[in-house]
C-alpha cells in the first residue's frame, strides 16, 4: 500500500495523528501536494460521504474522519498554496436569520471541505445581507442556507431574492437544506438547489459549481 493509500485508509478510520504524520512523510518523500489532497484526503472523505448517505456510517464517524482530514490539511496547506492548487470553488454557508441551530450546517461544511471546496462559515442567525457580503468578499460561487425551524425557513426567500436583485445575480447560486425543507419549497422560493442531507449537499454543490 502506498503512503497516499495509507493516508486515505487512516482518514476513513479517523486516525488524525497517523494522517498528519503520513502527510508529513509523503511531502518529505516528494509527493505532489495535489496527489496527497485528491487521492488521499479527499478520496477518503468522499468514501465516508457515500457511506454516510447509505447509512453505513453515522455522524460520529463523519466527525472523526473530518477531524483527521483537518489534521492532514494543516500540514498540506502551505504546499498547496505554493503549488497554487485551487479549491473546487468557494461556498458561504450559514443558518438563516432567526435560527440558532448549527449541527446540520457544520456537517454540510465538513462534507463540502471533503469535496474540495473552500468553506466560509457565516455562523447562525445570519441576516441575508451578511450572506451577500461574505460571498462578495470571498469571490464565492455558492451560498448554502440552512434552517431547522418551519418558522425560519421563510427567511430563506429573502436570501434568494437579494442575490437575484444584486450584482451577484447570475454569478452566485443559492442552495438550501434543513429538516423541514422540501424540493417543492426550493422551487417555490426559486433557490438553485435543495439537498436532503449533508452528503448530498456536497454532490449538489459539485453540480452547481461548474
Amino acid at each position: 500500500m502506498t503512503i497516499i493509500e495509507q493516508i486515505k485508509e487512516n482518514l476513513m478510520k479517523g486516525k488524525a495523528k497517523d494522517v498528519k504524520e503520513q502527510v508529513e512523510q509523503a511531502m518529505k518523500q516528494g509527493a505532489l501536494a495535489s496527489d496527497v489532497l485528491n487521492q488521499g484526503l479527499l478520496a477518503g472523505m468522499s468514501i465516508i460521504g457515500e457511506k454516510f448517505k447509505k447509512n453505513e456510517v453515522y455522524v460520529p464517524e463523519v466527525l472523526i474522519a473530518a477531524r483527521a482530514m483537518k489534521a492532514g490539511m494543516e500540514v498540506l496547506k502551505p504546499a498547496l498554496a505554493a503549488a497554487k492548487v485551487q479549491p473546487r470553488g468557494v461556498v458561504v454557508i450559514g443558518t438563516v436569520k432567526g435560527d440558532l441551530h448549527d449541527i446540520g450546517k457544520n456537517l454540510v461544511g465538513m462534507m463540502l471541505e471533503g469535496a474540495g471546496f473552500k468553506v466560509v462559515d457565516a455562523g447562525i442567525n445570519v441576516e441575508p445581507e451578511k450572506f451577500l457580503e461574505l460571498a462578495r468578499a470571498n469571490n464565492a460561487q455558492l451560498i448554502g442556507v440552512s434552517a431547522l425551524l418551519t418558522t425560519t425557513m421563510t427567511n430563506m426567500k429573502a436570501v434568494v431574492e437579494q442575490v437575484k436583485q444584486s450584482d451577484l445575480a447570475g454569478k452566485v447560486k443559492v442552495m438550501i437544506g434543513g429538516a423541514p425543507l422540501t424540493q417543492a419549497f426550493c422551487d417555490e422560493i426559486h433557490a438553485d438547489g435543495y439537498s436532503p442531507d449533508a452528503a448530498s449537499a456536497a454532490d449538489l454543490a459539485k453540480k452547481l459549481v461548474v
